[in-house]
């Protein structure tokens, strides 16, 4: 979370309703499958994105979680934009955040409508990891919108300047789940994707600050990307 988190206006964006409009995209793959004669390909096309079509909404399974160790807790509508992505965004990027404050008071902040922010996923210094927006939606996180749309935040318990906050179990229990995210999107595990609050472009955040040990963690993730799988991933919608 850092000092202070953006506003509707800087994360979001648009209209929710413009986020299901039919668009261009499949009403040149539906003008293909016709002219092709490709009965097959059109019928799983239209599948895919009738959800699409104003008023009709994607189904989605009340507690699924996309990684399995996750504890579901939902954050407010007003703090992250329904999307599916990768399809309709691209996601290559994990941006590591510090909540300022103990683990009950993200979850209250994110679950406050007025707070319109909010990460996918919160990490507690006990290792236990809650998910409140599904990987597929846009959360209103990093204070750009571009950056909102192509990754996915992590906050972790704590304060950026105390050391002590940042503990064994929560550098373990994070590089897990950072490493599951990679390998879902196939993100590279390198700093240029997996970047702190602070290095995003027009923020004015310090987050994590100069005690997260980036060569630790990044370490942790390179050693949990290339180990058995740790806990899965959900398959629900």
């Amino acid at each position: 979370m850092g000092a202070k988190h953006e506003s509707t206006g800087a994360a979001g964006g648009g209209s929710r309703d413009g986020d299901r409009r039919i668009g261009r995209r499949a009403l040149l793959v539906g003008g293909t499958a016709a002219a092709v004669g490709t009965a097959v390909l059109a019928r799983d096309e239209l599948a895919r994105l009738w959800w699409r079509v104003p008023g009709v909404e994607r189904p989605r399974e009340e507690g699924a979680v996309d990684y399995a160790a996750a504890r579901w807790v939902a954050a407010s509508d007003e703090n992250w934009r329904r999307a599916d992505r990768p399809d309709d965004f691209g996601v290559d990027m994990v941006i590591v955040h510090v909540t300022q404050g103990s683990f009950a008071s993200a979850v209250k902040a994110f679950q406050d409508p007025s707070h319109r922010a909010a990460t996918h996923y919160i990490v507690g210094q006990d290792g236990r990891v809650t998910q409140m927006i599904r990987e597929l939606d846009v959360a209103y996180h990093a204070g750009n919108r571009d950056y909102n749309e192509r990754s996915v935040g992590i906050e972790h318990e704590g304060f950026v300047d105390r050391p002590q906050d940042f503990t064994d179990a929560m550098y373990a229990a994070s590089a897990r789940l950072t490493a599951g995210i990679c390998a879902r999107y196939d993100i590279p595990v390198d700093r240029e994707h997996i970047i702190g609050h602070v290095e995003v472009p027009g923020t004015d955040h310090t987050d994590p600050g100069p005690h997260w040990d980036w060569d630790r963690y990044m370490e942790l993730v390179r050693r949990a990307a290339t180990s058995a799988p740790s806990p899965g991933v959900s398959k629900s919608a």
